[in-house]
């Protein structure tokens, strides 16, 4: 009896460990009586003590004549946050967010990851409102399409040919934002424990939602041409990623451009190691001309592109799209219908399209370029003042990415300059090795407020 014990404990260990690692879910159906007997090698009857027994804790619950489910209260709410004095969380990836969307509209915001509102489309907006305002009630009352709007999908699919890359029509679909198509495609092709690649510094949310995803995250140095290959290719062997997500054009935090011969190789290596990469593709529009794209290298095979309409037209009104393999777009679809009941808003798709279509979207993207290159230019002026060096001198968009004088510390800067009412992006909330503590990101389009270089100053004094 005390053999038989023991096996049936390791059997109940065997349950609760999947459950702790999120492999199985509240509400999941475990795995068959004798499927599971034979992957633990012991006997049916084992399994059904355990089953009983964990059944009997609250943990798993028999359904009749179905089997057994784990039980909607077995896991404690998912706490993406640790716990810890207010200087660790600092360096965490919702510090940024929290506090840019959080803040005052009077606070200065050269932390935060927007463009000002008086720097959008407003007008095209307004007009497109109108137009939609005198349409059907439909578009006002009903669900969208499982695929979003065919028309803003058809204004996609044209610009995706001018770029060179060859999309089909069943190889698209919209998304209520950017996040979500990321979410959307980590839910698809992530189990708890995978591995994903991503650069360091990254995009801070990005590690935000993996570490939802229970994923490991790790990290590749990235330079001024893309990833480290040498770097990439190790953790490739080593730790073989299921995915690798990147920026390609205008790299978050960084500003760099991945060139033509780092992006062969990155594909190649991929494909070798047999990783997925998602490229995120946000700022694309704020190149003066079209970089290297690892989707039109690839041609959508292991290349998953996502992207969205936040930056250039509205964070309010939110659309994202994904452009993958036709059989990953229908699972992806599902995926949504079951998350989202259907697409993303029609309101919101329609309005974006009738932007994209009126022929004032490309004189905006203009503008908005001619202005950065001045914004861009006189914040690098602002900062070497200061004793602040741009990593690089990016080729577009509204970052620049740089490094503090020698012995600061950009932690203890942001929250001096967060207690004078001034919002910074410290560089290791985009670092998964929390190697950039020398770093710090600005936002150029946020920059004109005066108080912001006297903030500063007073930080890099006292830090």
């Amino acid at each position: 009896m005390a053999e038989v014990g023991t096996r049936t404990a390791d059997v109940m260990a065997a349950v609760r460990a999947k459950i702790a690692a999120r492999a199985l879910a509240p509400g999941d159906r475990l795995p068959s009586i004798r499927r599971f007997a034979a992957t633990m090698g012991v006997s049916p009857s084992t399994v059904v003590e355990a089953y009983d027994r964990l059944a009997a804790e609250g943990l798993i619950r028999a359904q009749r004549g179905s089997g057994f489910y784990v039980s909607s209260h077995a896991l404690p709410p998912l706490k993406l946050a640790e716990d810890g004095a207010p200087r660790a969380r600092t360096v965490d990836p919702f510090w940024v967010s929290r506090q840019s969307l959080d803040a005052d509209e009077a606070v200065p915001k050269p932390g935060c990851g927007w463009l000002p509102a008086d720097w959008m489309p407003n007008e095209a907006l307004r007009r497109a409102i109108r137009t939609l305002a005198r349409g059907g009630d439909d578009m006002l009352s009903y669900y969208g399409n499982t695929r979003g709007s065919p028309v803003l999908r058809r204004l996609l699919l044209a610009r995706f040919a001018e770029e060179g890359i060859e999309v089909a029509p069943d190889q698209l679909m919209l998304t209520s934002t950017g996040t979500q198509a990321l979410d959307l495609v980590c839910r698809f092709m992530l189990r708890p424990g995978d591995t994903v690649l991503i650069d360091d510094p990254c995009y801070f949310n990005f590690q935000a939602l993996l570490k939802a995803h229970q994923v490991k995250i790790v990290g590749v140095p990235y330079t001024p041409a893309g990833p480290d290959v040498a770097a990439f290719e190790r953790l490739l062997e080593a730790e073989r990623p299921r995915l690798y997500l990147t920026n390609s054009a205008l790299h978050n935090p960084t500003g760099a451009t991945l060139s033509p011969q780092i992006a062969h190789r990155v594909l190649n290596l991929a494909a070798r190691h047999e990783t997925t990469i998602v490229e995120d593709d946000i700022f694309a529009d704020f190149e003066p001309e079209p970089s290297t794209r690892l989707a039109a290298l690839d041609g959508l095979d292991r290349v998953v592109r996502i992207g969205s309409f936040s930056k250039t037209l509205s964070a309010s009104v939110r659309c994202g799209y994904v452009a993958a393999r036709a059989d990953w777009i229908e699972g992806l679809v599902d995926l949504q219908v079951a998350t989202n009941f259907g697409g993303p808003s029609p309101v919101s798709a329609e309005l974006i399209a009738h932007v994209l279509a009126g022929g004032g979207y490309r004189k905006h993207m203009e503008e908005l370029r001619r202005r950065l290159v001045r914004a861009r230019r006189e914040t690098a002026d602002r900062l070497q003042r200061l004793g602040i060096e741009p990593w690089l001198s990016p080729r577009g968009g509204f970052y620049l990415w740089c490094t503090l004088p020698e012995g600061r510390d950009s932690t203890g800067v942001a929250q001096a300059a967060f207690a004078m009412g001034v919002v910074l992006a410290p560089g290791n909330v985009f670092s998964p090795s929390q190697g950039a503590s020398r770093f710090m990101r600005f936002n150029v389009a946020h920059m004109a407020d005066p108080r912001i270089d006297r903030v500063l100053a007073t930080a890099l004094a006292g830090d």
